[in-house]
């Protein structure tokens, strides 16, 4: 009678070079993939209207309004176009400088009125009085 050897017992092992190397090579995939800072500059096209040009002060507050909405503070995208993030936005700034700045709001043309409504309700509500519209001047057709 013939019997069959019992073959060795193996332990199961992971081999964890290779593990390792795919998680790298993950890791460096997301890290091509994923813009970490947010360079894009909102696109305005001011309404036009006669008036007289000022000259810009030094502690001035530039909310900036695009056409979809999006507002920028000090050229400074913000992540959300809701009321409390503008009011926070503005307070940031605000810390850094007097109460008495002057505000200035630059809508795009096509931004819609309540956008532009939010970004001076949310200048009231920090306590920022002197606010001004930026337009620009008739073409000459």
């Amino acid at each position: 009678m013939k019997f069959l050897q019992k073959r060795g017992h193996h332990e199961a092992s992971v081999e964890l070079t290779p593990l390792i190397d795919v998680v790298f090579l993950l890791l460096i995939f997301f890290m091509v993939s994923t813009t970490f800072i947010r360079e894009t500059q909102l696109k305005i096209d001011l309404p036009e209207a006669a008036g007289e040009l000022q000259e810009v002060e030094d502690d001035l507050i530039e909310i900036t309004v695009d056409r979809v909405g999006d507002y920028a503070v000090n050229d400074r995208l913000l992540v959300k176009n809701d009321l409390r993030t503008l009011v926070r936005a503005l307070e940031e700034v605000l810390s850094e400088r007097p109460p008495s700045s002057r505000v200035i709001v630059t809508a795009d043309a096509n931004a819609s009125h309540q956008a532009v409504v939010r970004a001076m309700d949310a200048a009231g509500k920090v306590g920022l009085t002197r606010l001004s519209i930026t337009t620009q001047q008739p073409s000459q057709e």
